[in-house]
């Protein structure tokens, strides 16, 4: 087998990897209304269900990194997902509240090995190929959190339990998945082991730190819309359980769309004015959802928060990487924490709010926080940040192009 048939076979699988994530993870937080009457979990008590698995992700995603330096990230990924799998085929056989606390603890350590290992992956690959191709990948994990929350709407349709709903996803995607990672390429030189060796200098993490802000306030969002968006449209709104499926569903599809035409905006404006335009446009959907007086015009406010978070994460990855272009392994891996910072907070916050005031009213907090990234935006940096063909293929920046890789639209 030749060098670039195995590292397309590896592009290819690992682009599967990141479908399966998007399907498994659509499937679990779309149905999570039907996941709290089928255990009697109550409002107050959601919160602490929903950030156990941010918790032990991040935990789990430290763990990893440790892990990979003796088995490998392919052979973490190898056996991380069909441990998530099965951890989403827990939650709907349970039958009692510990079950659903087993299983979402094992579906949280599990998913925190299998992030953190995916996007290395990525991140080797691409400096295999010597240009960006993780847009590639993230995209496939928006197409597979569509098909998810389409599969989860046809089970509220039907009145599926949530066993039978999640059984043939996981019957269909166990076996491929396993079998597809049989060509992951794990890759590490020594100029990737020097790079973590640098680390990010004295001071560097200061530096670092308002991204570090800024992606903790867009996962707050994110999260804000993959925990609460079914549970707000249904007991808030109004909405049927199987309408209360659509609006991750619909943020998908936008998530989608802005990651395809992202790149574009980023070119021709620069990455100050992408991010500025879709903080804008994220808190306007807040806003929208918070004020809606039915159903569907929450879903417009949804469509307009898939719009604007989609550009904030991955320009945030971008400027870590322009930011220490001699260590961007380094800077993105300690950046990433703070999604698990951000989903942590976003949650219980939302929920907690939620419970002492109003859902209406909590919305206002994300919203908020997301509009903190207007005050960061030149952190972003105004020069270098357009990305250009030229400027992507030239040898010479491929540290950046490796270091803006991990979620670029």
């Amino acid at each position: 087998m030749t060098a670039d048939v195995r590292l397309r076979r590896g592009r290819g699988s690992l682009g599967f990897s990141f479908f399966v994530q998007g399907v498994t993870f659509a499937l679990l937080v779309t149905r999570i209304p039907a996941i709290q009457d089928r255990y009697g979990i109550s409002d107050g008590l959601l919160p602490a269900f929903l950030a156990a698995v941010p918790i032990l992700a991040g935990a789990s995603s430290v763990a990893t990194e440790h892990l990979v330096k003796r088995i490998g990230a392919a052979t973490v990924l190898r056996w991380a997902q069909p441990l998530v799998l099965l951890a989403l085929l827990g939650v709907g056989a349970g039958t009692q509240m510990w079950h659903a606390a087993l299983a979402l603890g094992a579906f949280g350590l599990s998913v925190g090995a299998l992030d953190a290992s995916m996007n290395m992956l990525g991140v080797s690959l691409q400096r295999a190929y010597g240009r960006s191709i993780m847009l590639g990948f993230h995209a496939a994990y928006s197409l597979g959190g569509i098909l998810g929350a389409s599969a989860a709407w046809a089970g509220a349709h039907w009145h599926l339990s949530l066993f039978t709903s999640y059984l043939p996803a996981v019957v269909v995607l166990l076996p491929l998945a396993f079998h597809g990672s049989r060509f992951y390429v794990d890759r590490q030189d020594a100029e990737d082991r020097a790079a973590v060796e640098k680390g990010l200098g004295a001071g560097g993490f200061r530096l670092l730190l308002p991204l570090c802000l800024v992606m903790a306030c867009a996962y707050i969002g994110d999260s804000t819309v993959s925990n609460w968006s079914a549970k707000y449209l249904q007991d808030v709104l109004g909405s049927s359980e199987q309408l209360a499926t659509v609006p991750y569903n619909v943020y998908m599809v936008t998530t989608l769309i802005g990651r395809a035409v992202g790149d574009l905006g980023v070119r021709r404006f620069g990455a100050v004015a992408v991010v500025r335009i879709g903080t804008v446009v994220a808190a306007g959907g807040f806003a929208v959802v918070a004020a809606a007086p039915g159903a569907w015009t929450g879903m417009l406010g949804f469509t307009l928060l898939g719009i604007g978070l989609c550009v904030i994460v991955p320009q945030t990855f971008a400027a870590a990487g322009r930011l220490f272009p001699g260590a961007s392994d380094t800077a993105i891996a300690r950046l990433n924490i703070f999604n698990y910072v951000g989903f942590l907070i976003g949650s219980p916050l939302v929920g907690g709010i939620g419970d002492a005031w109003s859902y209406r009213g909590a919305m206002l907090v994300p919203m908020a926080l997301v509009l903190v990234t207007l005050f960061q935006a030149r952190s972003f940096g105004a020069e270098g940040a357009r990305y250009g063909v030229g400027h992507e293929r030239r040898a010479g920046d491929r540290a950046v192009d490796v270091g803006r890789g991990g979620n670029e639209v």
